[in-house]
């Protein structure tokens, strides 16, 4: 009876490995977040650069967290559309965070030589 019990035991913890084992992630994907940022036409409010426009906030260089990206963009407020796990599935939503944060900061405006030219004028 032990033998049988001690067997039942352990089989009844390996749906829980495999459940815990399904659940892991990839890592993110920054090459595959560049691609679903123009495919789902994220840069049409937000730029190909991240540099934010007259309908979306600038990403280049963003101070969001993971967690506060995927919230936002799951249940945005304003005009953004949301983007739910059946447009984005989490991983790709993680690849797009990785593309994001990958974008650099902008220049300074005092490092942008045509500006300096049009101020000095």
């Amino acid at each position: 009876m032990r033998g049988i019990f001690r067997t039942f035991s352990a089989l009844s913890t390996i749906p829980v490995l495999v459940f815990a084992v399904g659940q892991v992630q990839a890592p993110a994907d920054a090459a595959n977040g560049k691609r679903l940022f123009e495919k789902d036409g994220c840069y049409q409010c937000h730029g190909y650069a991240g540099q934010g426009g007259r309908d979306g906030a600038r990403l280049a260089a963003t101070p969001l967290a993971q967690q506060a990206f995927i919230r936002y963009v799951r249940r945005p407020f304003g005009a953004m559309p949301a983007y739910t796990s059946k447009v984005l599935s989490d991983q790709e939503l993680l690849d797009v965070f990785a593309y994001v944060k990958a974008m650099p900061a902008a220049k300074p405006a005092a490092d942008i030589p045509l500006l300096n030219h049009l101020r000095d004028r």
